[in-house]
């Protein structure tokens, strides 16, 4: 493995080693490894999240090797540089059509896609559901027992290399229409209300104290969240920018993903 990262990062410094079998090898490998799910771009080392900055530089040279051609399935056509996952039925992978994961993401036993999209580099885990319309974007990490709701988009990213990826938790809820990108990190169990939008910048605000505290970038465990807005003075006038409200948090009689709907009324929201 260490071989292979160097290979792969000395290759990102200078691509004309691409050329030589050794290093193009190095990088078919590595999206082989990810593809198996012997690789991830990010993953969780005693309780925090650590990137695998190599493995997303092997993505991007991969894209550089990789030739454009026509990939036929069934009744559909395809022209890209990067083809559609094989052998999910060998997998335990319900994919529907026209559901589309992409070769070099993995998706664990038990995973579900709708017509949606896992695209490369993105790591989905077990018994997870993509549901129709939602997107997986590049290197994205899925939570095994999570349910990304209809129109979900879940941001991807390749550059720069240390950058971190959007990361959503074992058993966590994300309503229909939810955005979460540029590495927002939603932890385990949480909830979001439809139509939730989750960047980098975005002011995370608990309500429910007395005062109010604001985050940034990552959404606690168990919370339950809704969209909301907040005014801000301009010198055109005000207006009114979106936030996102930690109302509540998950109990014990919601901890299943049967149950969520108890959750859900119990706080009112919409999926």
């Amino acid at each position: 493995m260490k071989e292979l990262q160097k290979r792969i990062e000395d290759a990102s410094k200078d691509r004309a080693l691409l050329e030589e079998p050794a290093y193009a090898e190095a990088v078919h490998e590595a999206i082989a490894m990810l593809d198996r799910g012997e690789l991830r771009v990010a993953e969780k080392i005693d309780g925090e999240w650590r990137v695998n900055a190599w493995a997303r530089q092997a993505i991007l040279l991969y894209f550089s090797l990789a030739e454009m051609r026509t990939f036929e399935v069934g009744p559909f056509e395809y022209y890209d540089k990067i083809p559609i996952k094989k052998n999910l039925a060998d997998q335990g992978v319900r994919v529907v059509p026209p559901g589309t994961i992409r070769y070099g993401a993995h998706c664990r036993r038990g995973v579900v896609v709708m017509p949606g999209y896992v695209n490369i580099g993105a790591w989905v885990g077990e018994g997870t559901m993509v549901d129709t319309w939602a997107t997986v974007g590049s290197c994205a990490q899925i939570g095994g027992g999570v349910h990304l709701s209809g129109g979900v988009g879940i941001g991807g990213v390749l550059e720069p290399a240390s950058a971190g990826p959007v990361i959503i938790e074992d058993g966590a809820f994300i309503g229909s229409r939810s955005i979460v990108v540029e590495g927002v990190v939603v932890e385990q169990e949480a909830v979001l209300a439809a139509a939730t939008v989750l960047t980098a910048s975005t002011q995370i605000i608990d309500v429910r104290g007395d005062e109010e505290k604001i985050t940034k970038g990552r959404i606690p465990a168990r919370s339950v969240v809704v969209p909301g807005m907040r005014a801000k003075e301009f010198r055109s006038g005000t207006y009114h920018l979106p936030c996102a409200l930690i109302i509540g948090e998950r109990t014990a009689s919601t901890d299943r993903k049967t149950s969520l709907n108890e959750v859900l009324r119990e706080f009112a929201l919409s999926v």
